[in-house]
């Protein structure tokens, strides 16, 4: 199937690992024409080279931003230019239970993925309305759909982005402009030892038991499933989906 990505330009946050760079490495290969975004240069850079050395000919550039920062937000916004394709993935809320996570932990996590999302989608938003069309792709998390008091800053955060995207996206089509979401679940990534060293604390009492908290029915998803629903959800072939968000996790929070 062509998704008839080629020459679309791209902005990815938080596109230097994860799932992040995931979305920049699929949509490198279907001919898109990339920016990624993070706060470490070093990390940046690694991630330029592996998508150079993995689809030859691709054009990527990064920029070190810190998207907590309004003023950094801003400048990524200028550095840019015209965006056909942008996709919001930077930040991770830290689990702990509403005992643990203090207000300014709270506050710092929301300043970027929250509030990251929400200031970037209403600059985007309406600059792909005047230019008649664009895709706003917000990666949120399972947890909106499946909150657990063990990561409560994330369930109520995500749950709010989702609720962005439903409203962005529910009359966004009539301007030629589509808002999505993906709600990943457990994926192997970095991050997925982050969150159950966490659970592995509350559970067992011992967080360098995580290991025995990952699941296998279903196992954790790759980076790569999650990176081509992004892949598809970012093209034209998904032309009539906006205003929803489709949660990756093997089924887990529909049980």
């Amino acid at each position: 199937m062509d998704l008839d990505l080629d020459g679309k330009k791209v902005v990815i946050t938080g596109g230097s690992k994860g799932i992040g760079l995931g979305c920049a490495l699929a949509l490198a290969r279907e001919g898109c024409d990339l920016q990624i975004a993070a706060r470490d240069q070093g990390t940046l850079a690694l991630a330029e080279a592996q998508i150079r050395e993995s689809v030859h000919g691709v054009t990527v550039v990064s920029h070190s931003v810190d998207l907590s920062q309004t003023r950094d937000q801003m400048a990524l916004l200028d550095a840019v230019g015209d965006v056909d394709i942008w996709v919001n993935n930077a930040g991770a809320i830290p689990a702990g239970d509403i005992s643990t996570i203090g207000e300014s932990q709270w506050r710092s996590a929301w300043d970027l993925k929250v509030f990251g999302y929400i200031n970037l989608c209403r600059e985007v938003y309406p600059r792909m309305i005047a230019r008649g069309h664009g895709v706003i792709i917000n990666v949120i998390g399972a947890a909106a759909v499946r909150p657990q008091p063990s990561y409560i800053a994330g369930a109520v955060g995500n749950s709010g982005l989702v609720g962005l995207t439903t409203a962005l996206g529910s009359r966004s089509l009539s301007h030629g402009v589509r808002v999505v979401g993906v709600n990943p679940g457990l994926i192997v990534t970095d991050r997925m030892e982050d969150i159950l060293r966490r659970e592995a604390i509350d559970q067992l009492n011992d967080e360098e038991r995580w290991a025995e908290l990952i699941p296998d029915d279903p196992a954790p998803g790759s980076v790569q499933q999650c990176a081509d629903v992004v892949t598809f959800l970012a093209s034209f072939r998904a032309s009539h989906v906006t205003g929803t968000t489709l949660t990756v996790d093997g089924g887990a929070s529909a049980r």
